[in-house]
C-alpha cells in the first residue's frame, strides 16, 4: 500500500472543537491506523468552528486541490442548518463539494461520509434553534446526505445515534456546553475507522 495522504473536510466537529487538536477524531484515527502498520499522514485538517458548506467550498477545496491527498472525510453541514441555510442550496453545495473531492482524488471511492451529529441535546444547543425543532432539522439534512451518498457508493458514517447519547451526560460534553469532549470524539473514532478500513 502506498503512503495515504489523509485530508479532514469539514468544521468544529472535525477540528475537535472543545478538545485538543490531538484529541480531535481525525488525529486519533491516524494514530491507531498507524499502530496498526498503516503508512498514513494527516496532512491537513483545514476545518474551522462555524463554518458552513459555502465556507467549505470557498476555503477547504483550495486547501484539498494543493495537498496530493488520497484519502478525504467529510462532516459539514450543522452551520448550514444553524444559519438557516434552505435544504435546497446544502444540497447543491454538497454536490459541489462531492464532485470537486472526488474528481480531484486518484480514487474516487476514498471519499468518507460522515453525518451531521444532534448537537440539540447538549445544554447549550437548544439556544440556536430559532424555535425549530433541531433533532427533526439535522435529520432532514442527513437524509439528503445519505441519499447522495448511496447513490455514488460512498461509505456514510451515521454518528448520529451516538451523539443522541450525550444528552445529561456531562463527561461527554465539553465546557463550552456545546461541542463534544475528547470522550465522545473518542466514541466517533472506531467508527469512522472502520469505514476508512473498509475502502482499502
Amino acid at each position: 500500500m502506498n503512503k495515504i495522504r489523509y485530508i479532514a473536510l469539514g468544521d468544529s466537529y472535525t477540528i475537535g472543537e472543545g478538545a485538543s487538536i490531538e484529541e480531535s477524531w481525525p488525529t486519533l484515527m491516524v494514530a491507531n491506523l498507524k499502530a496498526k502498520g498503516w503508512d498514513i499522514e494527516l496532512v491537513e485538517n483545514p476545518s474551522v468552528t462555524g463554518w458552513t458548506t459555502e465556507d467549505l467550498i470557498k476555503k477547504e477545496l483550495p486547501v484539498f486541490d494543493r495537498s496530493n491527498a488520497t484519502l478525504v472525510s467529510l462532516l459539514i453541514g450543522v452551520n448550514d442548518w444553524v444559519q438557516e441555510v434552505p435544504a435546497e442550496k446544502y444540497s447543491k453545495n454538497l454536490d459541489i463539494i462531492i464532485d470537486h473531492v472526488r474528481k480531484g482524488l486518484s480514487d474516487p471511492s476514498k471519499l468518507v461520509i460522515i453525518n451531521i451529529p444532534d448537537f440539540g441535546v447538549t445544554p447549550e444547543g437548544p439556544k440556536y434553534s430559532k424555535g425549530r425543532d433541531i433533532s427533526k432539522g439535522i435529520d432532514d439534512f442527513n437524509v439528503i446526505l445519505k441519499l447522495k451518498t448511496n447513490s455514488l457508493d460512498l461509505p456514510y458514517v451515521d454518528i448520529n445515534p451516538i451523539t443522541k447519547e450525550m444528552k445529561g451526560r456531562s463527561e461527554l460534553i465539553a465546557k463550552d456546553g456545546l461541542h463534544p469532549s475528547a470522550q465522545e470524539y473518542a466514541l466517533w473514532e472506531p467508527l469512522i475507522r472502520e469505514a476508512v478500513e473498509g475502502i482499502f
